[in-house]
């Protein structure tokens, strides 16, 4: 008599384990235990409720079969979400994350236990899974991809231990399974609910915004910090010049940098919808770059992709990068705006790399009045830019814009020179890039400090115009505005600004212009609750007489009297109308209102 042949079946075979399991183990062993039934608990229940069945279980690893391969994805995919809801909730040691890999494939039944290729390969597909993901083979995203509303993302052909050829494998979009899981989840009847008083007939649709967050350098050189920053602000600018879109500006997205994110209260913190993460590695001449595109309200990944080039493609990488992002989040974007991505790029890296050194200091200087090293480092950088490429745009303005801030930190010693000097380096870099906002940017901060307000006015609406995501240009708008006695248009402009930089390391500056809109209009209340604001995150020696003078307004008696007494201890020499006026913006609608608040607040002229 022949002996039976073994059994076979199709299967799905779901594969999962906990990243970092024997390393908590060592840490603490009774902790680990612990937290593993309880996470064990959750895949448990999913793969029984969606009709799998675990038939190996050795540690924190656990291999299920499941006749159907939508039954396996959904399973998979809801105990990775119920698990990034518990970490959510407990300690970060507390925390567990596992891989999962899925398989289509013929197996071989004996008792209980299930073996052949279509277990190994799943076995081999789970370490490949980003922690908390899911990695599936080209069969088995063939079978479920027209029947499910997931994304997935093409991660190649892989070639695995034992396997003879190699495995087409993809990732699954976790953040594009709320619809999936709806799909199977059978709705407990609602309790009736009051109609509600007083709804809105409609309610207003905002653009969605973007944020780009800081690039990861993987490298593992901190002097290579400069690097993956650059990169970043270069997409942060591309996305900017789509301009169907608001992007969170860069000094913003940067106070997140070198942190672990929950990505939904980064995208609240930041007023946005979208979120890019990526990472920079340089190497030699090469680099690889990767970057994914998160919808952060609805934990959707939308978009992934790595690029490795040489450092010679690097322009055409960040562009690639920023088109991509654009087209994901505004399809519709064609034409004349997609033309607007083309950018004049520098022939030499080296002034390049100078340049984003640059960058990092004017970003992170200490913003302190009288000396700013930062402010210095930065303005060499430039310098050195501009000695290796005399036509790089960009950093003839920023050095125009390193000698606006030594103006309002009160750096310099020669004011008229330095009010030469940011008009000199917006007017170089204007006419190497007539469209280069960050040149009209330094123009009009020239005009604005001359005293030319209407002329400081067409330059910022123009470089408005150029980037509407760049906060600091809503800024000077709406300086002008505010000093031309345009006061609603003036708080309407800086709002925009401070909507799309809430976390602005020079939001100070912000709020004291907004301080100006309030003041013009007559709302002192407000205007004081601004002016306090600003005072908290920065005490500049300007701001404690603008909130001497509208506590003056309030008429708040002692309370104005003291902040005026600070106030003048800081400006000893100030006696008449006329000094506060030569020390103040000149030709400016606010300076009557500001001296007749500081006299209400019982400062005493000579005049």
């Amino acid at each position: 008599m022949s002996e039976q042949k073994p059994r076979r079946k199709l299967a799905a075979i779901l594969a999962a384990d906990i990243v970092g399991f024997s390393k908590k183990m060592g840490e603490n062993e009774d902790r680990t235990l612990h937290n593993l039934k309880a996470c064990r608990a959750i895949t448990d229940e999913s793969i029984e409720t969606y009709h799998g069945r675990v038939f190996g279980s050795a540690g924190d690893s656990v291999i299920a079969e499941f006749a159907s391969p939508v039954d396996a994805i959904v399973a998979a995919v809801e105990f990775q979400r119920n698990m990034r809801d518990r970490n959510n909730e407990v300690a970060p040691e507390d925390q567990m994350q596992f891989r999962v890999g899925l398989n289509l494939g013929d197996v071989i039944v004996e008792g209980d236990n299930l073996y052949g290729d279509g277990v190994n390969v799943a076995a081999r597909l789970e370490p490949l899974a980003e922690p908390g993901g899911i990695c599936v083979s080209g069969k088995f995203h063939d079978e479920v991809r027209r029947k499910l509303d997931l994304g997935f993302v093409s991660s190649g052909p892989q070639e695995m231990k034992n396997i003879e050829e190699p495995v087409h494998t993809f990732m699954v979009e976790i953040g594009s399974s709320s619809k999936v899981l709806e799909a199977f989840t059978v709705p407990t009847p609602a309790e009736p609910t009051p109609p509600a008083a007083s709804a809105p007939a409609t309610t207003e649709t905002k653009v969605p915004a973007i944020a780009v967050l800081p690039f990861t350098n993987m490298g593992g050189d901190p002097e290579q910090e400069y690097f993956a920053d650059g990169i970043t602000e270069d997409i942060i600018t591309n996305l900017s010049l789509w301009r169907t879109f608001p992007v969170i500006s860069r000094n913003s997205s940067f106070t997140f940098r070198g942190e672990s994110h929950n990505l939904k209260q980064v995208a609240q913190e930041l007023g946005a919808h979208y979120i890019v993460e990526g990472s920079v590695r340089k190497g030699g001449n090469r680099v690889r770059i990767t970057a994914q595109l998160i919808d952060a309200e609805e934990d959707h990944h939308l978009w992934s992709e790595k690029w490795d080039r040489t450092l010679e493609d690097i322009f055409d990488v960040q562009d690639e990068v920023s088109e991509a992002i654009a087209r994901r989040v505004a399809p519709s974007v064609t034409g004349h705006e997609q033309n607007r991505l083309v950018r004049k790029r520098p022939e030499n890296l080296s002034a390049w790399e100078e340049y984003l050194q640059g960058l990092r200091s004017f970003h992170e200087r200490q913003r302190t009045d009288y000396e700013d090293d930062g402010l210095t480092q930065a303005r060499q950088h430039f310098q050195r830019a501009i000695e290796m490429e005399p036509s790089h745009s960009d950093a003839h303005a920023f050095l125009g814009l390193c000698s606006m801030w030594e103006l309002v930190q009160r750096i310099t010693k020669d004011p008229e020179q330095t009010l030469d000097e940011i008009m000199a380096h917006g007017r170089k870099a204007e006419s190497l890039n007539h469209e280069n906002p960050l040149a009209l940017m330094s123009i009009s901060a020239a005009y604005f400090f001359q005293g030319d307000h209407p002329t400081a006015l067409d330059y910022a609406q123009r470089a408005v115009k150029l980037n509407p995501s760049y906060a600091f240009s809503l800024s000077m708008l709406s300086l002008a505005q505010v000093h031309s006695g345009d006061f609603q248009q003036g708080e309407e402009s800086i709002l925009n600004g401070i909507e799309l930089s809430p976390a602005d390391p020079d939001l100070n500056h912000f709020y004291g212009t907004l301080y100006f809109a309030l003041l013009g209009q007559g709302r002192y209340e407000e205007a004081l609750v601004v002016i306090d604001k600003a005072l908290r995150q920065h005490k500049v020696g300007l701001m404690l007489g603008f909130r001497a003078a509208v506590l003056g307004h309030l008429e708040r008696g002692q309370e104005a009297k003291d902040a005026l007494d600070r106030y003048l201890t800081l400006r000893p020499n100030l006696k008449t109308r006329d000094d506060y006026r030569r020390i103040f913006v000149p030709n400016s609608a606010l300076a009557d209102p500001i001296i007749e608040g500081l006299v209400k607040a019982g400062w005493e002229t000579d005049e």
